[in-house]
């Protein structure tokens, strides 16, 4: 009986442990302004965000990918300075007072 009680408790434990690792394997996983899918690479928000923001702390800035998500006017104020580097120009499509042209 007691074997029997100690091998449930470890198949519980076993159950409770596979779920708890399930979250981390469900992360979004980015490779530039990509969203990385069963294996492809497909434009999402979420990543070019991500991308965005890597791409404005090259050029000196502090923000975060977080902030350009939650604040429209923010990635328009980042789209607005460095919207013309060809790695974000179709990321901040819609965000540049000059359409996007290379006024710079």
């Amino acid at each position: 009986m007691k074997a029997q009680i100690a091998l449930s408790a470890i198949v519980v434990i076993a159950a409770v442990s596979a779920t708890a690792h399930t979250p981390a394997e469900a992360k979004i996983r980015c490779k530039g302004p990509f969203q990385i899918v069963q294996g492809n690479s497909i434009a999402t928000p979420y990543c070019g965000d991500n991308y965005l923001a890597q791409v404005a702390r090259g050029y000196g800035s502090s923000v975060s990918a977080k902030a350009i998500r939650q604040s429209p006017s923010k990635k328009q104020e980042i789209c607005q300075w460095i919207g013309h580097d060809p790695r974000v120009q179709d990321i901040c499509a819609g965000f540049r007072d000059d359409n996007g042209g290379g006024r710079w």
